[in-house]
């Protein structure tokens, strides 16, 4: 399906009739089909500058205010969980070994009780909202249900020992000193607990930052419902809309309106934002596509305001804030416990490589050294994760006066400026390897889009003028090798067809990313390496 946008379409414009009011699936895969496929008239207003694009006095006051990166709520949670498990297990086998050991062996009874008392407790302080971030806030409310739940797992010890007249297969001094170990240790830790959240809540690192895209009276309905939400944990950092101050007022139910459209994407990476709740009516078909043209790009979670439009969807639809509705169109990838994963993955397997590949990085930096005069690495920068500019590093592979550290021309075939040295080292990839230490410094990955640099260009257009939507692949951290460079697009890109596929590749790996998939591109590059077709 094909739109044509309407560039002053207001909040109120009629959709020609084709807005549904109850099939809300194909309703929301009508923008996404439309926002991947391209849409008409919308390729110039869609593409986001990268450079140009200035923030206002006050953009930048509220910036520099939230320029500290907030802490996943979570993968606190999570944290919080897994710490509650292990301390009951902790807490079993050392009053196991302080009262019981060794006048009875620890058995299967032991052991079944020992994995079964976690799980049931947690799952009970789950059911009873004990892993909320506002529970974690005072340890007063929150204990009660801990108490609570800690009591009923014992009570079902105490009913299964009975009906199963297992009784003498168990300690009662060690039932005893288990249960109160527990209760110990659940006070200390919510009390201390508490604290700290308490601490991160005043100094904004467990909030969820959001902005309003568009304003009006629509934007200050969102704002008011939000605000009235109990332990709302959203901190709405101001307005942006492309509308004038007749249409869109500059302050809007306290908050300012700080830029437009284009504006936002400068001002989601200096604040590290989580949340944009566009706040048009979803009656305003036009208008809503050409702002999802320009957003989806953002690595945030991106959803619709819904709490006053007349459609109603099915309840699965929505999620919520509190109870203010809202509908999901984009979510952050690879997010929270899944960004702690796929870390975990690049340390392991960077500094495994770093470990098995030095002998050759060594011998490559001494032949570089020895062949051509200069330094045997090349930093060149590189967007990166959200548009941030990175050093990357590379082995040398061009005469040091003839580098060109800007990518303004690419390398071709037989090009004078690559050494011999550096011929070899390109064709097989080998001058990517001190990327390595990117990946351990944190600003690369080890599988993802491989990072451009700032001037790559096709037919002396800059890609991301050469490809409607080309940021979106930088919602995740650029990577040492990637699904395009396992599927043949690597090298030379000098027609815009070669870039266009690359970048098809790159959004599919980041809509189904996964630790699998990741092991699979690290496992097929080095046979993927041996064609070197359009490797110069």
């Amino acid at each position: 399906m094909v739109l044509k946008a309407n560039r002053d379409s207001d909040t109120k414009t009629e959709t020609d009739g084709s807005i549904m009011t109850n099939l809300d699936a194909e309703f929301q895969s009508r923008f996404r089909d439309a926002l991947h496929a391209g849409v008409g008239d919308m390729a110039q207003d869609g593409a986001m500058s990268h450079g140009g694009t200035k923030l206002g006095e006050r953009a930048l006051e509220i910036a520099a205010r939230l320029s500290s990166r907030p802490m996943s709520r979570a993968v606190l949670s999570g944290f919080v969980r897994l710490a509650d498990a292990a301390a009951i297990i902790v807490i079993g086998l050392a009053t196991f070994y302080i009262y019981v050991f060794p006048s009875e062996a620890f058995d299967l009874h032991y052991a079944a009780a020992l994995v079964l008392a976690p799980i049931l407790a947690v799952a009970l302080i789950q059911a009873s909202d004990g892993y909320q971030v506002a529970a974690f806030r005072t340890y007063v409310s929150q204990l009660g249900r801990i108490f609570t739940a800690w009591t009923i797992v014992f009570g079902f010890f105490a009913l299964a020992i009975f009906f199963a007249k297992i009784g003498d297969q168990f300690s009662r001094v060690w039932f005893a000193s288990w249960y109160a170990g527990g209760l110990a240790f659940f006070t200390l830790f919510r009390v201390i607990l508490a604290r700290f959240v308490q601490r991160w809540t005043a100094e904004g690192r467990l909030e969820r930052r959001a902005v309003i895209v568009g304003g009006g009276m629509a934007a200050a309905e969102l704002i008011i419902e939000l605000e009235a939400q109990r332990d709302n944990d959203i901190r709405i950092c101001g307005i942006f809309d492309d509308r004038d101050d007749e249409r869109s007022p500059p302050v809007v139910a306290g908050y300012p309106k700080l830029g437009t459209i284009n504006e936002l994407v400068e001002f989601a990476r200096l604040t590290k934002l989580e949340l944009l709740i566009v706040s048009i009516p979803l009656r305003a078909e036009k208008r809503l596509l050409q702002l999802l043209k320009k957003l989806w790009v953002l690595p945030l979670d991106i959803r619709l305001s819904a709490h006053a439009d007349k459609m109603r969807f099915r309840p699965r639809s929505y999620s919520y804030i509190g109870s203010v509705p809202l509908l999901d169109m984009f979510k952050r990838p690879i997010a929270d416990w899944d960004s702690i994963a796929k870390r975990v993955f690049d340390l392991f397997f960077a500094t495994l490589a770093l470990v098995v590949l030095s002998p050759l990085m060594i011998g490559t930096a001494i032949a570089i050294r020895a062949t051509s005069p200069g330094p045997a690495l090349f930093r060149q920068k590189r967007y990166g994760f959200n548009n941030e500019v990175i050093d990357v590093l590379k082995f040398r592979s061009m005469y040091n006066e003839m580098s060109d550290a800007d990518a303004r021309v690419a390398v071709t075939r037989g090009d004078p400026r690559v050494t011999p040295i550096g011929r070899f080292i390109r064709k097989s990839s080998i001058d990517e390897l001190p990327q390595l230490f990117n990946v351990l410094r944190g600003e690369l990955s080890l599988v993802g889009p491989r990072p451009h640099a700032l001037g790559a260009n096709t037919d002396n257009k800059l890609w991301d003028q050469v490809i409607d939507g080309y940021f979106a692949r930088h919602k995740v951290k650029p990577g040492v090798t990637g699904w395009a460079q396992i599927n043949g697009w690597r090298g030379e890109c000098d027609t815009p067809d070669k870039i266009r596929n690359r970048i098809e590749n790159d959004l599919y790996y980041i809509e189904n990313w996964s630790l699998p998939l990741d092991l699979y591109i690290l496992f097929l590059t080095p046979f993927r390496l041996l064609n070197t077709e359009h490797a110069y």
